[in-house]
């Protein structure tokens, strides 16, 4: 089968790793099945695989993808769920089992013509959504899903604040809560992505840094160092960070004194349950919100996208078509 394939781990470039080729069928184990892909997303996650950040160099060469669509062995329209964990071992919660792995990581992942995975983590696709919204979803959109439902514990008509508005999590953030009527603040360094931010559903969007109108009730930051200050500042009394990356650096300063004397909460999350998943999509089926994304490419052209990814030209989510 083609597909795109981490074959090095090269931390200043990372594209020198990358090839695309031949790589064997894969074979389900027992619980196991195949899905033929139709659409697969690309994540910084792949980026960092390439990097050796996210990839282990003795489980090279490796598939990379976490997000794919495509047809079950039935003939089923599905959309993979990329977290690879048994819910029992995390009290109902694969992402809490301590020994869970993504897609691409230990097994390979969906940039692709097929994929191995178990059984459960097939999600049924709805009609409404074509392969290459569906295949958005696992990831970016997950994590966005389930920061916001599940563990900002913010109330309707809140207001919050989105860090780094081109990526595929800010943007999803940005839909989804401006949608369910919270006050959606972002910022970009980028003069064109605050605009479509706006576009998104944004109340306002503003340049990286720039103090906002008013406190808001819960900060969601992928950003990390380069962010982090602004996002503990601009919190109300009792407010709360969820981060879920750190692309720009994990060692900020921590600023103790402002999250103890303001009981200010920081809350870590990593994707989200196939629970989710199933509910996301029913949720984008019934609702028509869309992923936004910013090109599709055939596999085959799969550089072309790490490539912008890597320059930063992007807004919203890369998919690739096999």
């Amino acid at each position: 089968m083609f597909a795109i394939t981490a074959a090095r781990i090269a931390p200043e470039d990372p594209l020198s790793g990358l090839e695309a080729g031949e790589r064997p069928d894969p074979e389900p184990r027992e619980g196991w099945t195949v899905v033929d892909v139709r659409a697969a997303a690309l994540n910084h996650h792949d980026l960092w695989s390439l990097r050796g950040a996210a990839l282990s160099e003795k489980n090279l060469p490796m598939v990379l993808g976490t997000d794919a669509a495509g047809v079950d062995e039935d003939g089923n329209e599905v959309i993979v769920h990329g977290v690879i964990g048994d819910p029992a071992a995390g009290g109902g919660d694969e992402t809490l089992d301590p020994r869970r792995s993504l897609l691409s990581e230990v097994y390979d992942g969906g940039l692709a013509e097929r994929i191995a995975v178990p059984r459960r983590n097939l999600v049924p696709k709805p009609p409404e959504l074509s392969f290459e919204e569906a295949a958005c979803l696992p990831t970016a959109w997950l994590t966005a899903y389930s920061m916001l439902f599940g563990k900002a514990g913010l109330r309707p008509g809140s207001t919050v604040l989105v860090q780094g508005a081109g990526g595929g999590v800010a943007a999803a953030l940005i839909r989804l809560a401006s949608h369910v009527g919270h006050r959606v603040y972002a910022t970009s360094r980028s003069e064109t992505k605050r605009e479509r931010a706006v576009a998104l559903g944004a109340h306002a969007a503003l340049p990286t840094g720039e103090r906002l109108p008013e406190k808001v009730d819960a900060v969601f930051d992928s950003v990390g160092q380069a962010t982090w200050g602004h996002s503990l500042r601009s919190l109300t009394p009792g407010g709360a960070i969820i981060t879920c990356g750190a692309t720009s650096g994990d060692a900020p300063s921590a600023e103790l004194n402002r999250v103890y004397f303001l009981q200010l909460r920081v809350i870590g999350s990593t994707m989200g349950t196939r629970e989710e998943l199933d509910a996301l999509a029913r949720m984008c089926a019934r609702t028509g919100v869309r992923p936004e994304i910013d090109r599709v490419l055939p596999l085959a052209r799969a550089r072309e996208g790490f490539q912008a990814m890597l320059d930063g030209d992007l807004f919203g989510k890369v998919v690739f078509t096999v």
